[in-house]
């Protein structure tokens, strides 16, 4: 029996994500699983874009000080003398003062989507977050896996930010970061978008091209 060429590309396509996803498989266990495990607290908060830094196995956004977005509309490095641990997770903060904002209202300076790129949330694919690529937009923190992303998520704000809430709240939150990214990277979502596509679409924005 023969298959049609679009059928025939479709399961091609699916073995060469497979097989991508036990190569990665691999690398992750050749290569000690310290992301992975630094980007899974047993936390309500879990996962978070974390980094283990000295003694502090899940320190949010690799040190950077969550509060000084908000209140010098910037990124800027944490030390680790000004720390606060919340929900297992370990903050970072520049000074005195931002700490106590901090611990005053935890809740007002989390990054959403536990710091990961909120345009790869979209498509429930918890990575990525480069804590210099940001928005904070109705007073709420998004980082961004490049400006790329960013500018991806910014054409559509109020449908990605949904799309975002439904799969954070539907799938990765309190999932396995590395498991989940791979299940979705697999098995797509049905607006799955690629990096080229979203490009294009960003492109065209700025050349005012409906």
């Amino acid at each position: 029996m023969t298959f049609p060429a679009a059928i025939d590309h479709h399961h091609a396509s699916a073995w060469r994500r497979l097989a991508t996803l036990l190569l990665a498989t691999t690398a992750l266990l050749l290569g000690g699983c310290a992301a992975l495990r630094a980007q899974n607290p047993d936390s309500p908060l879990k996962p978070v874009r974390a980094s283990a830094i000295g003694n502090d196995a899940h320190v949010m956004l690799d040190g950077h000080d969550v509060v000084a977005y908000f209140t010098q509309g910037r990124h800027a490095m944490g030390q680790p003398q000004f720390k606060s641990v919340h929900q297992g997770v370990t903050f970072y903060f520049a000074s005195a003062g931002h700490k106590a904002l901090f611990d005053a209202a935890p809740a007002t300076y989390i990054p959403q989507f536990g710091g990961f790129c909120a345009n790869g949330i979209v498509y429930g694919i918890p990575w990525g977050g480069d804590a210099d690529t940001w928005r904070i937009l109705d007073g709420k923190l998004y980082i961004f896996g490049g400006a790329g992303s960013r500018d991806a998520f910014l054409l559509d704000v109020p449908g990605n930010r949904a799309l975002a809430q439904k799969y954070w709240a539907e799938e990765v939150a309190g999932s396995n970061s590395f498991w989940q990214r791979s299940k979705r990277l697999v098995f797509r979502v049905p607006h799955y978008a690629s990096g080229e596509e979203l490009a294009r679409r960003v492109a065209a924005a700025k050349a005012g091209k409906p």
